[in-house]
């Protein structure tokens, strides 16, 4: 069995670090979760107990800036975990690498069936609130529960999982100066954009204003106004192709990360994914 583990950094996010820490827990352990907060001013919650948690120096800049610092210190740890794990899962909080319930397998299982010479990919999947169909978030219940559409964004088909040391590009977009592999049963569930009133309430946060991300999470908004606008596809007949897409197209200049060329496909979320998250 391959040993495997997950790593994020995070700043002043305890909503999305819990349910991080319940996700990836239930796939791989607590034991093998470790957690980075950016800055040495914020505490530990109590609901990280039994993971790996440290206390790092702020990353300062604005958001491009900082996010070059945060992934280069992210990959240079995973490095070093490579040392003792197989594999080495690195997400944003709000990132989930999923499973296809159809496999039948767990998330460790199936990542145990491949063979990964470098980094392998789940398809991106933004979610939003239908602003027409969907209520302000329950966090006490599974997001995919209320939750039940989706744009598939080239840009959150990222290189989430490796298997050899590597630098990846901010944000885990990419894996520099090698190519990427999409999987046909892997998913990354995106949740940024999981629900207006929070978004709002994230761009009016002093630390972030300060920081430059007020344009950030602006543009996050635009999912949410895509997914309310644009009728949804069937997953099962649009999710091959924008996969076959995404595999064969390559924006200008980067030849190593995937693109649908502007192209905003907006999927129903299967039932069957609706208990994993």
């Amino acid at each position: 069995m391959k040993k495997i583990c997950a790593i994020t950094m995070v700043r002043e996010d305890d909503f999305f670090l819990k349910k991080w820490i319940a996700y990836y827990g239930s796939q791989l352990e607590k034991k093998n979760l470790y957690i980075f907060f950016d800055g040495k001013d914020q505490d530990i919650p109590d609901f990280c107990e039994g993971t790996n948690t440290m206390l790092c120096d702020r990353v300062k800049g604005q958001v491009t800036k900082a996010d070059k610092g945060r992934i280069l210190f992210l990959s240079k740890q995973a490095n070093k975990l490579l040392q003792k794990y197989d594999l080495v899962i690195g997400t944003d909080v709000d990132e989930f690498l999923v499973v296809d319930p159809t496999t039948g397998l767990s998330l460790s299982e199936y990542l145990n069936k491949l063979h990964i010479n470098t980094s392998i990919s789940g398809l991106g999947v933004d979610v939003g609130q239908h602003l027409q169909k969907e209520k302000k978030l329950d966090p006490e219940r599974p997001y995919l529960e209320q939750r039940h559409f989706g744009y598939l964004s080239s840009r959150y088909t990222k290189a989430s999982v490796i298997a050899t040391s590597v630098t990846w590009g901010s944000g885990f977009h990419r894996v520099k100066h090698r190519n990427f592999h999409i999987d046909p049963n892997l998913y990354l569930f995106h949740f940024g954009c999981i629900d207006l009133d929070m978004l709002k309430e994230r761009i009016q946060n002093s630390d972030r204003l300060a920081n430059g991300w007020s344009r950030h999470l602006n543009k996050r908004a635009r999912t949410i106004y895509i997914i309310s606008r644009k009728k949804a596809s069937n997953w099962e007949t649009t999710v091959p192709k924008i996969r076959l897409m995404e595999k064969i197209l390559r924006p200008i200049f980067a030849w190593n990360k995937p693109s649908t060329y502007g192209l905003k496909q907006v999927v129903e979320i299967p039932e069957r994914f609706r208990k994993i998250l």
